[in-house]
């Protein structure tokens, strides 16, 4: 099966997250696309993230009813820091795609075991605000396949501040993740 793995920490999913996603689905030759919600993002060490359950209920209400998106729960089950080599190399029967925002991509070489990941996967990025193409190709060690989508400048940490000063993030998150929000009083 030939899969895009989308990862992040999903704090929450946005709107962003399910265009990058469908863009992928749609530009490349993949059977599905996966959400997959870091566990324990070791990147964002020190900062306060939301409990990956929640993280993981949201995720799920993202994809709900789009059969070729999925949420993949195994770094919010695995313990400890999760990477995205183990992931990768968990999924050993398929063809794995990452799927990333160029703020992602550019950093990559500073993911746990990178160049021997980048070396099983193939790699998709999208663009976003203030990252040049050239730090990702730079970064980057095998072919990127870049992903023709708008740029939509949308963030967790905008999203999570503005619920925090009571502002809706109705039609920023899927329909299902605003409820999912609303019904647990998350951000607030």
């Amino acid at each position: 099966m030939r899969i895009g793995l989308l990862g992040g920490t999903f704090d929450p999913p946005h709107i962003a997250h399910l265009a990058v996603a469908e863009a992928a689905f749609r530009q490349l030759p993949l059977d599905a696309v996966w959400l997959v919600p870091a566990g324990l993002p070791w990147q964002k060490e020190g900062s306060v993230v939301t409990s990956a359950e929640h993280r993981w209920g949201m995720t799920v209400a993202a994809v709900d009813g789009t059969p070729y998106l999925a949420g993949d729960d195994r770094e919010v089950v695995r313990p400890g820091p999760t990477y995205t080599f183990d992931t990768v190399s968990s999924l050993a029967d398929h063809e794995v795609t990452l799927v990333l925002g160029a703020d992602a991509a550019s950093r990559i070489a500073s993911w746990h075991r990178s160049i021997e990941l980048q070396k099983m996967v193939g790699i998709a990025v999208a663009p976003r605000p203030g990252v040049h193409p050239e730090a990702v190709e730079q970064a980057v060690i095998t072919p990127v396949r870049w992903l023709d989508i708008p740029q939509l400048n949308i963030s967790g940490t905008d999203l999570r501040r503005r619920a925090r000063a009571g502002q809706s993030l109705r039609f920023l998150v899927p329909e299902s993740v605003w409820r999912y929000i609303e019904t647990t009083g998350l951000y607030r």
